[in-house]
């Protein structure tokens, strides 16, 4: 599996292609439907999917348009879909003003859920407290994850937007020692890290 981050996207989060099997996948799109789209034909394959983390406004920018153009289906936690057509729960309006709505998902996960890119199983994982569905997703074969804004390099993310707890954040963070330290965590902002170490850090804080 080859994992390209088109960083920076819009408001410096991380938007992620995983390509296997001429079989592409994007997760938080964050960077403009464009370069998405050219970046995967580039590598000769054809995008099969759009993956969320969560529902904030800052992972979601391009998604209407990939639809449209590439026919890609979006999924999403189904705790975080109203989050796709309310600019106040995806935090949009709260930053700037101005509400801003998507279409609904076409595909609505629960955890324990799989999605298959290429012939791989890539495994969904809820860890709310960031937002109410808020998930990680963890391929064992490759010990990668993609954490969103649950856990970064340096830290974790937030929990006073919409659907935020941090009681329910900080159980979502130990539940994640259950899995490989050495796992490569692949985070909505900023660099990768071991999960081992991200993990050290964030209960250090």
């Amino acid at each position: 599996m080859k994992i390209i981050n088109l960083f920076p996207g819009s408001y410096n989060s991380n938007c992620y292609i995983l390509v296997h099997n001429k079989e592409a996948l994007v997760i938080d799109p964050s960077a403009s439907a464009k370069s998405i789209l050219e970046r995967v034909h580039a590598e000769g394959a054809e995008l099969t999917g759009i993956l969320l983390t969560h529902g904030h406004f800052d992972h979601i920018v391009s998604i209407d348009t990939l639809r449209r153009i590439s026919s890609a289906p979006l999924m999403i936690h189904k705790e975080d879909a109203e989050m796709l057509e309310d600019g106040v729960k995806n935090a949009f309006s709260l930053f700037f003003g101005q509400d801003i709505s998507y279409a609904p998902a076409q595909r609505l996960l629960e955890g324990g859920d799989t999605i298959n890119l290429g012939g791989m199983q890539i495994e969904v994982i809820h860890l709310p407290g960031h937002s109410k569905g808020s998930v990680c997703y963890y391929i064992p074969g490759e010990r990668t994850m993609f954490t969103g804004d649950l856990l970064f390099a340096q830290g974790y993310g937030r929990a006073d937007l919409h659907g935020g707890n941090a009681f329910t954040l900080r159980t979502s963070l130990c539940a994640l020692r259950q899995y490989p330290k050495n796992v490569t965590i692949y985070p909505g902002h900023g660099e990768s890290a071991q999960l081992g170490h991200a993990l050290d850090v964030a209960f250090y804080l």
